[in-house]
């Protein structure tokens, strides 16, 4: 078993007058042959989307694309004539498939939008386009780690064409233990407030540890509780 920890102020960084964003690995000018997936993950974005402002429309192809709000509201629209407002407590998935265009933005004229969005590659490239939601914050309640999207079947999340990948949140207590799966590739990433892992040691807000051929770890939340995002893959 192997765990990397990287800290929040070391990921690469991107600012413009309307977007602060923290990327974990390799993402469009920022390129680093050593750090550009882990597992099936390959893209860990923490965005910071001005009042009003958003992506364009673009395109994606063959790719599953995960998008979990923190804060604020995030519209969707989409060249399938999908469209969502995305709140804290409802995942969305988007399958680029065979290419899908579509854009993003902060639905607030006045508030701050905040969220990661997270891709893994398909397991089958080609495929139709697909899109998504669906509303988790009741099952996220119990202070466990709930899937969220998934390629295994998992009840009430949203459905990954990855059947080696599973995303799931946690919004824990001050003090409260989860237990991380077993898996060949672990991501445990601190959204917000403080944790502990054991073997990792103490985790700040934006800090994320990399697990590889982990076994089931204790993950326990500091003083401030903490919101936390974890990646099971193959």
């Amino acid at each position: 078993m192997a765990l990397t920890v990287q800290r929040g102020p070391d990921r690469f960084r991107t600012r413009t007058d309307w977007l602060d964003s923290w990327h974990s690995f390799s993402f469009g000018p920022h390129r680093d042959p050593a750090n550009t997936h882990h597992g099936l993950l390959v893209v860990h974005n923490d965005d910071r989307i001005a009042p009003g402002a958003g992506f364009p429309t673009h395109g994606h192809r063959d790719m599953e694309i995960v998008t979990w709000v923190l804060d604020g509201t995030l519209e969707h629209r989409d060249s399938e004539g999908n469209h969502g407002i995305i709140e804290p407590g409802l995942a969305q998935r988007m399958s680029a498939g065979r290419g899908i265009r579509h854009s993003e933005a902060n639905a607030s004229r006045t508030a701050l939008l905040h969220l990661v969005q997270m891709w893994v590659v398909p397991d089958t490239a080609g495929t139709d386009p697909g899109y998504e939601q669906r509303w988790v914050a009741d099952a996220l309640a119990g202070g466990d780690l709930v899937p969220i999207a998934s390629g295994q079947g998992h009840d009430g999340a949203v459905v990954l064409r990855q059947r080696d990948a599973v995303c799931r949140v946690g919004r824990l207590a001050p003090g409260a233990p989860v237990t991380v799966p077993a898996a060949p590739f672990v991501h445990v990433y601190v959204a917000l407030g403080d944790a502990d892992l054991d073997g990792a040691g103490p985790l700040a807000t934006g800090d994320a540890v990399r697990g590889t051929g982990a076994g089931s770890l204790r993950l326990t939340a500091g003083a401030a509780g903490a919101e936390v995002i974890v990646w099971t893959t193959g």
